[in-house]
């Protein structure tokens, strides 16, 4: 790296520029943090921690945070949307962390953001920070916020989300894709389904133009759900928005009755709409990268967004910790990253067409599949997905383990 300390800002506050703080923190790097907003926090509820994921996170010393309140579910249970009946039980818990070595937690996004801020030095954190320009000037980027503030620093991470202010400087404005989905969000308090006597399990309930989800966080005590719905347009200024109870019941008028009393337990509801983006050519330019959902903001069908998130920060500290000159560890990270969050971008899409087919042939099929392969599933699938040690760098190019194509399409998360 150099006898100076090189230093690294960081745009954005969330699971994805925390993580990445942490992991240049730890390689020797001066890094400060930036986020708009008055404090950290996050909107939304439920994240999935995969392996992958809690690989670079127990790497972090953050173990114990997360075994404090995350949840292990003991399987990904696929039901049929109208009499409850099994697609596909594939294990988690115990079976994943003794073939991939590391836990899978659901946990509340809170949760999981304020075991990243503690662990950061809080004189790196800087909130009411709100970027409105760059420049780089080639030995260094110059970087400018809402009020006059500037600070310099050898390299800028662009960790703002969906509509990053980073991708923009870099190349031009765009619009996010709506993907023809919204989600109905809430978190019920555990007591008040206790007469369902539901299974740790994450549960993903397959219909008709929509899905539905739902598993334990916050150490049991919470309930989260997600219940999306297929939508020709979304007209609000807000992508996220409060929602009512009564429209999404109505939305599952005729579901198996367990949904319908998991949705009703809940005091409030958020409405998301989901958005995407194809799979960008480049993420980097001299400088100046992107992480997370800024370079590759995807559904959530596969439970691998915010995983990525973790595995770009891990990976990127491990290219500029190993190559002197900048904008070639950025290149560099970009070559490992893209392809394989570029797949995933791919399969999430994917799995809203295969959740969501109406019932007839190709649902029966896709059933008769899901049972079929229901033992080995997970590990046959996502073998790939999990066993990733995102601060490994593979000189050879392309993930290994992206060869494993094959077993994955077609599978569900």
């Amino acid at each position: 790296m150099g006898d100076e300390q090189r230093s690294v800002a960081v745009i954005g506050g969330g699971i994805g520029g925390l993580t990445a703080g942490l992991c240049l923190l730890r390689a020797g790097f001066d890094v400060h943090i930036y986020e708009q907003a008055a404090r950290l926090s996050e909107v939304g509820a439920g994240v999935q921690v995969s392996p992958n994921a809690s690989r670079v996170l127990h790497g972090l010393g953050l173990a114990g945070a997360l075994a404090a309140t995350g949840v292990k579910p003991l399987a990904w249970h696929q039901r049929r949307w109208d009499d409850g009946r099994t697609l596909l039980r594939a294990p988690l818990a115990e079976a994943l962390e003794a073939t991939y070595g590391f836990p899978h937690y659901q946990m509340h996004r809170a949760d999981l953001l304020a075991a990243l801020a503690a662990a950061m030095p809080a004189e790196r954190v800087h909130t009411g920070h709100r970027l409105t320009g760059f420049t780089d000037h080639g030995s260094s980027v110059r970087v400018r916020f809402a009020g006059g503030h500037r600070v310099t620093a050898d390299v800028l991470v662009g960790a703002d989300g969906i509509h990053s202010t980073v991708r923009q400087g870099l190349f031009g404005a765009d619009t996010a894709r709506f993907t023809g989905c919204v989600a109905y969000r809430a978190v019920v308090p555990a007591d008040r389904l206790k007469h369902l006597d539901l299974e740790v399990t994450a549960q993903i309930w397959l219909g008709p133009g929509q899905h539905f989800v739902h598993y334990f966080i916050s150490g049991q005590r919470m309930v989260n759900y997600v219940a999306v719905i297929e939508q020709d347009r979304w007209t609000r200024e807000s992508w996220t928005d409060h929602g009512e109870i009564r429209d999404a019941l109505a939305a599952y008028q005729g579901w198996h009755p367990q949904v319908r009393e998991i949705i009703g337990a809940a005091d409030e509801t958020y409405v998301w709409a989901l958005f995407d983006r194809p799979p960008m050519p480049r993420w980097s330019s001299g400088r100046v990268t992107l992480l997370g959902d800024a370079a590759h903001a995807m559904l959530p069908f596969m439970a691998q967004g915010a995983a990525q998130a973790v595995e770009d920060g891990a990976t990127l500290a491990a290219c500029l910790r190993e190559d002197a000159a900048v904008p070639d560890a950025l290149l560099r990270y970009e070559r490992l990253r893209l392809p394989r969050t570029a797949r995933l971008q791919e399969m999430s899409a994917g799995n809203k067409t295969r959740f969501h087919l109406p019932d007839g042939p190709a649902q029966r099929e896709r059933d008769r599949q899901l049972t079929a392969g229901s033992q080995a599933w997970s590990f046959n699938a996502l073998g790939w997905v999990y066993e990733h040690d995102a601060s490994l760098l593979n000189e050879g190019g392309e993930d290994p383990h992206m060869s494993i194509r094959s077993t994955a399409k077609g599978r569900p998360t």
